[in-house]
């Protein structure tokens, strides 16, 4: 299935007339600085992670089997939250990811990480001051009024531009053609760039072309990245996890980001391993590898997809017309990945081993990129052809 191509799942339901009604806030809700508990901070995370979870599930599923499949579920709550400005805990998870996460670390030798919000409203309508407040100074979003009614093409392309812009060229032309619309009122965007180092990187001359296996069995030949070095591998029941940590720097946040592959014994064993990632509630942070193994065969794939869908059936996006793009890179020195998510509303309208072991990832794969302090899953996706590049 060609990446370029737009997913559509099924259309948010229609909420009540009245909350076309400019949006008022109390002061409670305008706050410089939410906080939980540690305790209600961790659940709160892990649901937002089993949200992601889920979410990823119910793309996988509405689409092509043999599709390559990549998103952010950092940058769709970061909109999401914009969006429902009045939770609490929604805001103070937040503003934890936005502190220990989203923060560049590349001047001291960590990953380069950008993170940037925007929110672009219908100049002739009214819009509350307190509301423009916590968006500005709370989640640092530029604010903009813009003539959606009778230059909405117009706004499409600058929408277009900002998110070029932000992720380095990585996300280009998200937004279609009738997508921005004279009865939109407001867009909420987050754009998200993750450029990392591994902290062991591969040896260029290692990298040989090899067989991956595709699910009909057919095979594909495509460049393996190599090591003999040991590397973070836990076997369990079917399936093999690897983490490759990335470079951290030297700052004072204690954060770890790590790149997972989650792979199947069987060739075609990708279904039932996403079933079982889906339905098991913790199940990214009880398959974590503590423990460096020997290696006797390791194999990697390097790739470069890209994916866009759009207006998701999701709970809390029953009021929001959504579109999403992400990317990932690998290759021997790291990792970069990109993403942006539009939301927008309309008038009328309101998610320890001791032997060696092999790790040959020649067949679908799953994988994700992680924060491991917070949980924070930045990327998320699917490797079914490495041999198919992004657009």
């Amino acid at each position: 299935m060609d990446t370029k191509k737009k997913q559509k799942l099924s259309t948010p339901s229609e909420v009540n007339p009245e909350q076309k009604k400019k949006q008022k806030l109390s002061k409670s809700q305008v706050m410089a600085s939410p906080s939980l508990s540690e305790k209600d901070m961790v659940e709160a995370m892990k649901k937002q992670n089993e949200a992601a979870m889920f979410l990823a599930g119910k793309v996988i599923s509405a689409l092509d089997r043999n599709s390559n499949f990549v998103f952010s579920p950092a940058s769709i709550n970061t909109v999401v939250t914009m969006t429902t400005p009045g939770s609490d805990e929604r805001n103070a998870v937040f503003s934890e990811i936005a502190k220990l996460v989203f923060a560049d670390g590349s001047t001291k030798g960590g990953p380069k990480i950008s993170a940037i919000n925007g929110i672009w409203v219908e100049q002739s309508l009214p819009f509350d001051s307190s509301l423009k407040d916590l968006l500005e100074k709370f989640f640092k979003a530029t604010f903009a009024q813009v003539d959606f009614r009778f230059k909405a093409e117009q706004v499409r392309r600058e929408l277009n531009k900002w998110a070029t812009d932000h992720t380095n060229g990585l996300i280009r032309d998200l937004l279609p053609p009738g997508s921005v619309k004279s009865e939109t009122v407001q867009v909420y965007g987050n754009a998200l760039y993750f450029k990392g180092a591994w902290k062991n990187k591969f040896d260029k001359s290692l990298t040989r072309h090899n067989k991956f296996h595709l699910f009909d069995g057919k095979q594909v030949h495509v460049p393996f990245m190599r090591s003999y070095k040991s590397q973070y591998i836990k076997a369990y029941d079917g399936f093999k996890v690897l983490g490759l940590p990335y470079q951290q720097g030297h700052d004072d946040t204690k954060r770890k980001f790590s790149m997972y592959f989650y792979l199947p014994d069987k060739n075609d064993g990708l279904d039932s391993l996403l079933k079982e990632m889906v339905s098991t509630p913790g199940f990214v942070d009880s398959h974590i590898p503590r423990y460096r193994v020997e290696v006797a065969d390791f194999r990697i794939p390097k790739f470069n997809i890209s994916f866009m869908f759009s207006t998701l059936d999701f709970p809390e996006l029953d009021s929001l017309s959504l579109y999403h793009k992400a990317c990932v890179e690998i290759d021997e020195e790291g990792a970069k990945a990109a993403a942006v998510t539009f939301g927008m509303k309309e008038t009328g309208t309101g998610f320890h081993m001791e032997k060696r072991i092999d790790f040959v990832a020649d067949h679908p794969f799953l994988f994700l990129i992680r924060e491991d302090k917070t949980g924070t899953i930045l990327f998320l996706g699917q490797i079914f052809d490495p041999s198919r590049k992004s657009n």
